[in-house]
């Protein structure tokens, strides 16, 4: 261990929902148009880098979901217990072992989980195209329960983001809590919704450790042996936070870590996706889009991550949440077909007014959605609340139609092209 222990939905349609809710757990919100489009493609080059296992950020879209960034955290260092516990020094170099396959993958879940017997497991291997993870369903006989491992590689702010906590204002949770081991790496644990809008539903629990040699352990453990399509069969999940600390800091994934390719399949060294366009800092967007924002605007709240970054913004009628998309290598053809103007210079755009996609009271959604000749995308939200979750907090967004089409067409933005 590395720390001392104290005395009937097919795969990918479940791998796919992870990474949606993924948005959901460290973003703010649902992008509806603006995730399923914008980011689609960038969210289909995150789950591979990311092994593309069964498992979710806290607030990756701002971690929205459990995957946001404050300080390098999509949603922020609002953790709660924030201590530094005793670990050896971990450090994984290898390669030589061979090929971990998906039955490896099984077998360590298998011996890692405490309670029960795991059944219905799916796995891939270090070979196959995603990279390792494991899910299955836990059954002890009181409430059969799903769980995932996913093991990544990661790196900067990626990595901080996948281990902070988000902000409760922003996304509803039970508890959070960061924890700095010795040797540097970080450990957190997250006790929610895995649809944080929908605390009625289907509860969550995660342990995420960010190693100081940058991989990444992420694990999820639920109610309900599956995540969507099924009611929760008991209370609580039947992993307790202490368990799934043990599960994610065990030493048994050291082999499986140790193969992982610094580049990930599909993705060159460069950080471009089959030779196209590269990609782009959330850091940068961050600062693009607070060096655009109308006068007038106090910004008390932000994040970023790779292509996307929002803040919440306040002129004194209310806060309103404002997120940013900025993708190369897009198509408006596939985007938009018919269905946009063409300005001057050639770029598409196209406009909509409508309302949030969570079923927050009040809430509307303004967007611009625009497309430049090159294929560099830019599409910009603005919300009349901090979180489509919630209740709205002004009449309108904080930003008019005008000012979000004036950012999202600067030529502030023709360096990521």
């Amino acid at each position: 261990m590395l720390l001392d222990k104290p005395g009937e939905e097919p795969f990918e349609d479940e791998l796919g929902e992870v990474l949606r809710r993924t948005g959901d757990l460290f973003e703010p919100i649902d992008r509806g148009e603006l995730v399923d489009g914008a980011v689609a493609r960038g969210r289909r080059r995150l789950a591979r880098r990311r092994a593309a296992a069964v498992t979710g950020s806290v607030l990756a879209l701002a971690a929205v979901g459990i995957g946001g960034a404050y300080g390098g955290g999509l949603l922020g260092a609002s953790g709660d217990g924030e201590s530094s516990v005793a670990a050896p020094t971990w450090s994984v170099t290898g390669g030589a072992d061979g090929v971990v396959t998906d039955k490896d993958m099984i077998g360590i879940l298998e011996r890692l989980v405490p309670v029960g017997e795991l059944i219905d497991t799916q796995a891939r291997g270090t070979h196959e195209r995603g990279g390792p993870s494991v899910s299955g369903v836990i059954d002890d006989g009181m409430g059969r329960a799903a769980v995932s491992v996913g093991l990544f590689r990661v790196s900067g702010a990626e990595a901080t983001g996948q281990v902070t906590c988000p902000d409760k204002a922003l996304v509803p949770y039970e508890s959070c809590t960061g924890t700095t081991l010795a040797d540097g790496s970080r450990l957190m644990i997250y006790q929610g919704y895995a649809y944080p809008g929908r605390p009625q539903d289907t509860r969550s629990r995660r342990a995420v450790l960010s190693t100081a040699d940058g991989f990444l352990i992420d694990a999820h453990v639920y109610n309900a042996p599956m995540v969507r399509g099924s009611t929760p069969s008991r209370t609580d999940p039947p992993l307790d936070p202490q368990q799934l600390k043990e599960l994610v800091t065990s030493d048994a994934w050291r082999r499986p870590l140790s193969q992982l390719p610094t580049t990930p399949p599909g993705e060159d060294r460069t950080g471009k996706e089959g030779g196209g366009a590269g990609i782009v800092s959330g850091w940068d967007v961050r600062n693009a889009l607070v060096s655009l924002l109308p006068s007038g605007l106090k910004v008390s709240g932000e994040g970023y991550q790779e292509e996307y970054a929002y803040v919440v913004v306040d002129d004194g009628r209310g806060r309103s949440l404002v997120q940013i998309n900025v993708q190369p290598g897009m198509s408006a053809d596939v985007i938009f077909g018919e269905d946009a103007t063409t300005l001057p210079d050639r770029t598409k755009l196209k406009t909509e007014k409508g309302p949030g996609e969570k079923g927050g009271k009040g809430v509307v959604m303004w967007t611009v959605d625009t497309v430049r000749p090159d294929g560099l995308r830019v599409v910009i939200s603005a919300f009349n609340s901090v979180t489509q979750h919630g209740v709205a907090t002004r009449e309108t967004p904080a930003l008019t139609m005008e000012q979000l089409t004036s950012i999202a067409t600067s030529e502030r933005w023709l360096s990521y092209s």
